[in-house]
């Protein structure tokens, strides 16, 4: 009896480590989120971000719309960026946690921590935790 707890323990271990994770197409969607901000186009990540897509930071950016991050976010930063390294992206089916060193054109460099959630290969939302926003330049 011993050996078939164990093994039926062992199995279902297994199957929980094969379903935690975040999928590959959802791992693809954030990669491309994070390429597009550097191609300097916006519709590329239009067509990434979903019709109801809401950003949040600590920036006095509560679950702000699409039209009104492009306008706040997109349009004030995209000349301010240069590239993201990304250093850990994990996550778990729709949600995701992404940490990066945002590398601007003025050769500073800042990291962020980003929680993703998505459906359907589309961002619906970004919550995104910075130090404290007076020392950078982002979402003004």
């Amino acid at each position: 009896m011993r050996n078939g707890c164990s093994g039926r323990a062992s199995r279902k271990i297994a199957r929980a480590h094969a379903e935690t994770g975040l999928s590959p197409k959802n791992d693809e969607t954030i990669r491309k989120w994070y390429a597009a901000w550097e191609k300097k186009d916006w519709r590329p990540v239009d067509i990434l971000l979903a019709d109801d897509f809401t950003f949040t930071s600590a920036n006095n950016d509560g679950h702000i719309d699409k039209s009104t991050f492009k306008t706040r976010c997109w349009e004030s930063q995209i000349n301010f960026i240069e590239r993201f390294d990304l250093k850990r992206v994990f996550g778990n089916g729709n949600e995701a946690f992404v940490m990066y060193v945002c590398r601007t054109k003025n050769g500073k460099t800042f990291r962020n921590v980003e929680y993703f959630r998505l459906k359907d290969d589309k961002v619906e939302a970004i919550e995104c935790y910075f130090r404290c926003a007076i020392q950078l330049s982002i979402c003004k």
